[in-house]
């Protein structure tokens, strides 16, 4: 398997996340979204994704885009380490925690909607700053709600062992940390991502572990 990443890409990072859990073995393949004008955005990386995001995984030929997606096709071809509850319910919660960060928290401040505010828009970078924290703040708080009003939560967002939910968890925490959120409000959420932090499958992936870190 190859893996188009980037080593500050949270959706990479899930999905590098996922891959060491189950114990799979990839070739890493860096896009680096800021040299060159963005190498997503080369004619040889459309090729391979024409939605020009990372990640992409390939696997036998065949390559898949979106983090979600490929997390789930792992699930479907590596039955061991799951990262789904087994019942439906606990399937049906871990997706919504993991659809919180990924679907409506991290879009927004994605890099190609933080240049069109700066690029098309034309607000500071001051603004762009209040941009990002104010999501981050949103989703952080709503992950926060779900995780600690529920009996559910364990040592992780769902149980005593990592799922899909955690692969998203962490990078969103390692993000939000970057751009300065103040994460005091949000006590479980930071439980659980130090409960990540001390699996070697969760320190492997760290952004300051890949081959193209800065």
């Amino acid at each position: 398997m190859k893996l188009y990443t980037y080593f500050r890409s949270s959706a990479a990072y899930r999905v590098r996340i996922a891959l060491n859990l189950k114990g799979l073995a990839y070739d890493a393949a860096p896009v680096h979204l800021l040299r060159n004008g963005g190498e997503q955005l080369s004619d040889a990386y459309r090729a391979v994704n024409p939605a020009m995001l990372v990640p992409a995984l390939e696997d036998d030929g065949n390559v898949i885009g979106q983090s979600l997606a490929i997390i789930e096709y792992l699930e479907e071809t590596h039955a061991a380490t799951p990262l789904l509850p087994s019942d439906a319910l606990g399937r049906a919660r871990v997706r919504a925690l993991a659809l919180t960060v990924a679907a409506d928290t991290h879009p927004l401040g994605n890099l190609r909607v933080l240049k069109y505010l700066t690029g098309q828009l034309g607000v500071t970078e001051e603004v762009k700053l209040g941009w990002q924290q104010h999501w981050l703040r949103t989703g952080l708080a709503t992950l926060e709600a779900l995780l600690a009003n529920d009996a559910r939560t364990g040592r992780f967002s769902h149980g005593d062992t990592p799922t899909l939910a955690d692969c998203c968890l962490a990078p969103q925490v390692f993000g939000a940390q970057r751009f300065g959120v103040d994460m005091s409000p949000y006590p479980t959420v930071m439980r659980i991502h130090a409960a990540c932090g001390e699996l070697p499958a969760f320190q492997q992936a760290h952004p300051s572990q890949q081959p193209d870190a800065e």
